[in-house]
């Protein structure tokens, strides 16, 4: 994908660019580039705004983004070709790899303090990891909760930390449920990328450059952005109001979550969020889960990706949204089993998709052989109107064919 030569359709994409250019003149993004594929040929890609507001830097495909939870996906993909050798199985217990995670202990319902526990029904399992359901917190969105509070005291996501601390820090940690009963958006990503090094003898980054990245080609796929290429970083903003999303106006902040974050390498190779990607990279690992384009992952293996494995009645949700109706997860990603009506083109029934804190968003609807990706440079655009919008206009455009 990296010629990102585009197939000619007869398709007018005109309408999307003209919502996404709305949204960068209203001030509520700085810029939007995306790329859509079917089956293997490349529909659209356009860019509009600028990478940098403050020096007018136009935005490009070849504009460095980061990923955050985005990175969910090629971490995911690397325990599934582990999977594939015969290295794992997906309802492993944990603590074979892990041995520090045996034995948790899990809080009571309503529990105020860590101490207030029961023993686990059962041990985690590497589907439990993959799919947010394994009773571990994150200390990010669980605000208010004793884990939030334990997590952040005890440096879980601790940037000059490595995998292996996090583990043994995690292993005096209760879990906030009893595996498998629930699901809440968790750092069971980072502990997978653990596992990958446990069971590979390779470091994190390494499994997934000679893995992964080298045999797509994801040339701007890493945990650090080179110096050479640190011009193409984009600038990173945060919107005028948290609670007002609409209200136009952009504060830079390039130095989240951390002073030189992704410019300099640290300890912590975060599979949950520490990625940085391209546009034609990002396209690249997502049309790898398409018929017929070059694949990472055996068919068998993408169709088990794509489906729900959380148990009957479990659908994700956020604190801030509560559930969302007809979401489930799948091996790296939220399926959608259940699209409710709604005025969206992002409710597709069979929908495999997800986003990261930092604007990047990618889905892919099997059934139709279609794929995606959109990215924006706004802090938390994964709750912001601008992708359904996007999604709405982009629905609309296809719809005209």
């Amino acid at each position: 994908m990296h010629d990102l030569k585009v197939t000619p359709t007869g398709l007018d994409f005109s309408g999307v660019r003209a919502a996404m250019q709305s949204y960068v003149d209203q001030d509520l993004i700085p810029g939007a580039s995306w790329a859509l594929l079917r089956g293997t040929e490349l529909i659209d890609v356009q860019c509009v705004g600028w990478a940098d507001r403050e020096q007018r830097i136009p935005l490009r495909t070849d504009h460095i983004f980061r990923a955050y939870s985005n990175s969910k996906l090629a971490t995911s993909c690397a325990i599934l070709l582990l999977m594939e050798q015969g290295a794992l199985g997906l309802d492993d217990p944990v603590e074979k790899y892990l041995p520090q995670l045996a034995n948790r202990q899990v809080l009571r319902p309503g529990a105020t303090t860590l101490a207030d526990t029961e023993p686990a029904r059962q041990s985690i399992t590497i589907r439990q990891l993959l799919t947010h359901s394994s009773g571990l917190g994150y200390g990010l969105l669980d605000v208010g909760t004793p884990l939030y509070k334990a997590y952040l005291e005890q440096g879980v996501r601790d940037h000059t930390t490595t995998l292996a601390q996090m583990i043994d820090v995690l292993a005096g940690l209760p879990l906030s449920y009893q595996p498998g009963t629930r699901w809440e958006y968790s750092i069971a990503t980072d502990v997978l990328g653990r596992a990958v090094e446990v069971i590979s003898g390779l470091r994190f980054d390494a499994y997934l450059q000679t893995r992964i990245f080298d045999p797509l080609g994801l040339n701007d796929t890493g945990f650090v952005v080179p110096a050479k290429d640190a011009s193409r970083l984009v600038a990173h903003y945060m919107g005028a109001s948290l609670a007002d999303k609409m209200q136009p106006g952009l504060r830079r902040i390039d130095e989240l979550p951390y002073p030189g974050a992704y410019l300099q390498a640290v300890p912590r190779l975060s599979g949950g969020g520490g990625l940085v990607t391209t546009l034609p990279d990002a396209l690249t690992l997502v049309a790898s889960l398409l018929t017929g384009s070059p694949k990472l992952l055996r068919d068998d293996t993408r169709a088990l990706m794509m489906r729900n494995h959380l148990l009957p009645g479990v659908q994700i949700g956020f604190p801030a949204q509560g559930a969302l109706t007809g979401r489930g997860f799948g091996l790296g990603g939220a399926v959608t089993f259940a699209a409710p009506a709604s005025d969206t083109a992002a409710d597709v029934e069979g929908e495999f998709w997800w986003g990261g804190a930092a604007g990047t968003q990618w889905w892919v609807l099997p059934a139709q052989n279609l794929a995606g990706v959109f990215m924006t440079q706004r802090h938390m655009a994964f709750w912001h109107p601008v992708f359904p919008a996007f999604r709405h206009a982009l629905g609309r455009a296809m719809a005209a064919a």
